[in-house]
């Protein structure tokens, strides 16, 4: 990895993040070292009081013998248990800190870390019991937790209050909570008072409020991505304590399970809380190094899978065990564990269908999303309601964040459709139809992903055959509505071109004809030497005259066909190439009936941009040109040996210009790659034959 895809990986791209520098930043540091010590004092007091809390018999309320252990070494395993918890959040707080030491967020987050460490409820609680004058400390480490939790929720993930006016609430919410804690002297970490307790539980569901409300209104890609794995953390902690809040009654009912469960539901609960510092340091500094959507997708198909199994097993094994009138047997335990083993798979897999679904959309059922947006088309009657119905399947089908289809129009790239607020992370997908690439799929990726998966590649190529065919279709009508524009153009531009030159160019020349006539007839008897001269005159401006006319004539169509005929002209045109290394053929019916003048010009004009097309480009041989009349039209085929097409060839100017001239008189014409080599353009010409 590349150092700038490491700083890439380390530096998340939210807003510009407050740092400080200077003397600023050294009393921060100052700052942030001191309230460290502190807590590290407190943290340690903090677990001596805790060891002898727990070791007193009279304070420590757990049944030991049970489970073969003496009190003191439980009070050493719960006091290390505490220990790697607080220890656990001190070293994420400091790999923060020294990953961003000048960014006020981080430096806030990593001291907001040592005060969910060090100040844990339990562990205060001892440390009051042991000696009172420890009480307002302990109680001051607890109001620092509290409050750097509810900052973390309002401030995460920019550092910034949204909207402005939350600076006001959290200072009045800090404020309240001071002077609640003074007034009723609660202890914090078990509040007695219904303001205290009201005042903490308002804090935290207006920070997870505001979180919910930035994730969707406020926060880009990047952001989104580090509240994911905060939101990991905090659901996977609250689901550690629901689990084994619900198996407590099921487990605890002879005096050993229940000590054995107490111990584990201790260790299990204490270090569920470290998913918090660790999601948290994760989304922090290193936020792109796993892909959060697939470990949430993991966690809830076998969360599910695991309350369902457990749930299965306990209703099976209770309503056995009262349909037979017995608790303990073997034998209702096997059956139970089979029926857990039978039902296992089929759960899984609903389960994976279902989170995929919400996850990723309906990538694992493409006959579906293809048959939805084959409906769909089918309903779409306008031609400029087909491509938005195009991207709204793909993008619901999906659960993209943009989707865009882009045609090529006149050589250029222009997006015609598009669903959804466009984002950087964009995947392109060619639209192809007869090997002809017609435009682009553009694919915004979701929020965290560097790539589609290969699943949802193989589901995007299939929509990309489907939206090729549609694209094709599209931009057939728009060049058809373009072709009539130009036609209509043409021909006013043709007009205005013809009143030109007869205007400005012919019919000067024929009233000055007539002006230099006069002059003849009136010098003939008198001077027949000017008269003579005059009537030169005249001949050179008849000559020129007809060069003007049979100008406009030929630019109004090739001449050669009508001096040589249509297969006259094209062996002509064909002679222009004996220079070249090109061997042309020409076959045609003899006679060739006589064909409509249009049908004419447009084999003529194909026939001679193919060539150029085979000489210039294809690398060829040999060439081959014929005609046939089947079914009332006329069927041209130009064939060369050459090199053929580009795997993924766009339509340029001359090939844009054969299809039209076909579509014009209601044909069509192909452009392909031969099954061996070279190149064929097969044009079908409608006409009706002469009589």
């Amino acid at each position: 990895m590349s150092a700038d895809a490491a700083s890439a990986q380390t530096q998340p791209a939210t807003h510009l993040e407050t740092t400080l520098s200077g003397r600023a930043l050294g009393l921060a540091r100052a700052g942030w070292v001191t309230l460290v010590a502190l807590a590290l004092t407190v943290f340690a007091t903090s677990l001596v009081a805790r060891y002898l809390q727990v070791s007193d018999p009279a304070t420590g309320g757990v049944v030991l013998p049970d489970v073969g252990l003496s009190r003191g070494v439980y009070a050493v395993y719960l006091t290390t248990v505490n220990a790697v918890f607080g220890l656990g959040c001190l070293a994420i707080a400091a790999l923060i800190a020294r990953g961003r030491s000048n960014g006020v967020m981080a430096l806030f987050v990593s001291l907001f870390l040592v005060s969910l460490g060090a100040a844990n409820a339990p562990n205060m609680q001892a440390l009051s019991d042991l000696d009172s004058r420890m009480t307002l400390p302990a109680n001051l480490a607890l109001f620092g937790g509290w409050t750097g939790m509810i900052l973390f929720l309002l401030l995460f993930p920019d550092g910034r209050f949204v909207p402005q006016w939350m600076r006001a609430v959290a200072i009045a919410w800090i404020a309240s909570l001071a002077a609640a804690t003074a007034l009723t002297g609660d202890f914090l970490a078990r509040p007695a008072s219904a303001s205290t307790s009201l005042l903490i539980l308002g804090g935290l569901a207006t920070g997870a409020g505001l979180q919910i409300y930035r994730y969707f209104r406020v926060a880009n890609p990047v952001e989104r991505q580090q509240t994911k794995w905060v939101v990991f953390g905090i659901m996977s902690t609250i689901t550690i304590q629901i689990g084994t809040a619900v198996l407590e009654p099921v487990i605890t009912g002879s005096n050993r399970l229940g000590a054995w469960y107490d111990l584990v539901e201790v260790t299990l609960v204490t270090f569920g809380y470290l998913f918090i510092p660790l999601t948290i340091g994760i989304a922090i500094l290193r936020y792109r190094l796993w892909d959060i959507d697939i470990i949430i997708n993991r966690a809830l198909v076998y969360g599910l899978l695991t309350a369902s199994v457990v749930g299965v097993y306990i209703l099976a094994v209770g309503g056995i065990g009262t349909l037979f009138q017995t608790r303990s047997n073997l034998g209702i335990s096997l059956l139970a564990t089979g029926l857990v083993a039978v039902l296992f798979q089929p759960l899984r897999e609903r389960f994976q269908r279902g989170v995929n679904h919400v996850m990723y959309g309906e990538r694992d059922e493409p006959y579906a999303v293809l048959s939805r947006l084959g409906q769909r088309l089918e309903e779409t009657l306008a031609p400029d309601t087909v491509l938005p119905a195009v991207v709204e399947t793909v993008r619901d089908a999906l659960r993209l964040p943009y989707t865009a289809v882009a045609l090529y129009q006149d050589d250029e790239l222009n997006v015609v459709a598009e669903s959804g607020a466009r984002v950087k992370e964009v995947q392109y997908l060619p639209l192809i139809y007869q090997s002809e690439t017609v435009g682009e799929l553009l694919l915004g990726r979701r929020p965290g992903e560097d790539a589609f998966a290969k699943t949802d590649l193989r589901l995007l190529d299939d929509l990309a055959r489907q939206a090729g065919v549609a694209a094709h279709g599209v931009r057939l009508t728009a060049d058809l509505q373009r072709s009539r524009e130009r036609l209509v153009n043409a021909r006013e531009e043709e007009r205005r071109r013809l009143r030109r030159d007869l205007h400005d160019g012919l019919g000067p020349q024929l009233a000055s004809q007539t002006l230099t006539i006069d002059a003849v007839v009136k010098l003939l008897r008198d001077d027949p030497e000017t008269a003579a001269e005059l009537l030169q005159d005249l001949k050179a401006q008849s000559q020129t005259a007809v060069s003007d006319i049979r100008r406009l004539v030929y630019d109004l169509r090739p001449p050669a066909l009508d001096d040589l005929g249509l297969i006259g002209a094209l062996r002509s045109q064909a002679d222009a190439y004996r220079h070249t290394s090109l061997e042309i053929s020409i076959s045609a019916p003899q006679p060739l009936p006589a064909l409509p003048a249009a049908v004419e010009v447009a084999c003529y004009r194909i026939t001679q941009e193919a060539l150029m097309n085979a000489v210039r480009h294809a690398q060829a041989r040999h060439c081959g040109v014929s005609l046939a009349i089947v079914d009332a039209t006329l069927r041209l085929e130009i064939r060369d040996d050459g090199q053929g097409l580009p795997e993924h060839c766009r339509s340029g100017v001359g090939l844009h210009s054969m299809k039209e001239r076909a579509a014009e008189l209601g044909g069509s014409c192909l452009i392909e790659s031969c099954t061996g080599s070279g190149t064929r353009v097969f044009a079908e010409l409608p006409l009706r034959l002469e009589e």
